[in-house]
């Protein structure tokens, strides 16, 4: 018999796998969501500004018929990507009270379709936002999670300070999001065909192909960035080599993991050449099988940027991988324990 996820871990499915679909509008952004609850994983994490149009205030009425949709089905939504709107113009930020306000509703939003918890980018709220935030939190049963992702990797001298402030309040309601795409031992084999097509240089292609952690590999983007010479049919997808894509290991991550309370398993294509999706996997799932992790861990696809495939397959081929790799990292990891 196949060993089974461990307790406490949550499989889940990010609407926004279906961000194409949704925008093409053939079927409403309600009924993909339930689709999603009904036939792919029954705990859907929800980007809202897919799915609601009145975010970023939801109407009663709209959340009401998504929260009637999902119970149809015996679905639910785990998280809500909030949004913090915080100028008012290029220059000019909103106040402290203006910004709590942007928020309100969508956490009040968040427990009438039967969240457990939002989602922020790290260090987005700041430490006075949280602390006005943590009354509330406490009153909806909500958990607010700050995200790292890409390149925010916890010794970031941008995200240390935030990770530093959520230790500080010591509040089981503010935790933190980590996005596997911080793992990535290599690049999608996809992606790295969509830039070879591009134009990109030989040797730049090369380093891209067989070296993506090494250090210089960093400094020669960041050098074809600075001299204007990326491809214009590309710039969008090079910028994933700045941000999105990350260089760290799981090692990286043992000092924080007891403020972790849920993950992101983003995957780009399912070409797993060389471990390239489910040595993260793997990795994970053996460090969290030692730590007593509790939380939620979603399948979320990042690759529809760039490749034209249908979001159902590829997260439920991707659900099934991750399922399988998860439980048998953390049954090994806990049978050496």
């Amino acid at each position: 018999m196949a060993p089974e996820i461990p307790f406490g871990w949550t499989l889940c499915a990010s609407s926004f796998n279906w961000a194409p679909d949704i925008i093409s509008a053939r079927r409403t952004a309600r009924d993909i969501v339930t689709g999603i609850a009904a036939s792919v994983a029954q705990t859907v994490e929800l980007e809202p500004g897919l799915v609601w149009r009145s975010f970023p205030a939801p109407q009663d009425a709209e959340v009401d018929q998504l929260r009637h949709g999902l119970a149809a089905v015996r679905g639910r939504i785990s998280i809500v990507g909030a949004s913090l709107d915080d100028f008012t113009s290029p220059v000019e930020r909103r106040p402290l009270q203006e910004r709590l306000d942007f928020l309100v509703p969508q956490l009040r939003a968040a427990h009438r379709v039967g969240a457990s918890g939002v989602r922020l980018p790290i260090g987005q709220a700041g430490t006075e936002l949280l602390m006005l935030l943590q009354p509330l939190l406490h009153e909806l049963d909500l958990v607010l999670y700050e995200e790292i992702q890409g390149q925010q990797a916890p010794g970031n001298p941008a995200v240390a300070p935030a990770l530093d402030a959520i230790a500080r309040l010591a509040d089981e309601r503010v935790r933190v999001l980590v996005d596997i795409s911080m793992l990535m031992p290599a690049l999608p084999v996809t992606y790295l065909e969509e830039m070879r097509k591009g134009g990109l240089s030989p040797d730049l292609m090369a380093r891209l192909e067989n070296d993506w952690r090494d250090p210089a590999t960093h400094n020669a983007i960041t050098a074809v960035l600075r001299s204007g010479n990326v491809p214009p049919r590309i710039h969008t997808l090079f910028m994933n080599l700045l941000i999105r894509f990350g260089r760290s290991g799981t090692a990286d991550l043992q000092d924080i993991l007891p403020l972790v309370g849920a993950f992101h398993l983003k995957f780009w294509d399912l070409d797993d050449d060389g471990g390239r999706v489910s040595r993260p996997l793997r990795d994970l799932g053996g460090l969290l099988g030692r730590s007593g992790f509790t939380g939620t861990l979603t399948s979320e696809w990042g690759g529809h940027e760039w490749l034209q495939k249908d979001p159902t397959e590829m997260t439920r081929r991707h659900l099934t991988l991750a399922e399988a790799t998860l439980a048998q990292s953390a049954l090994a990891a806990t049978a050496s324990s």
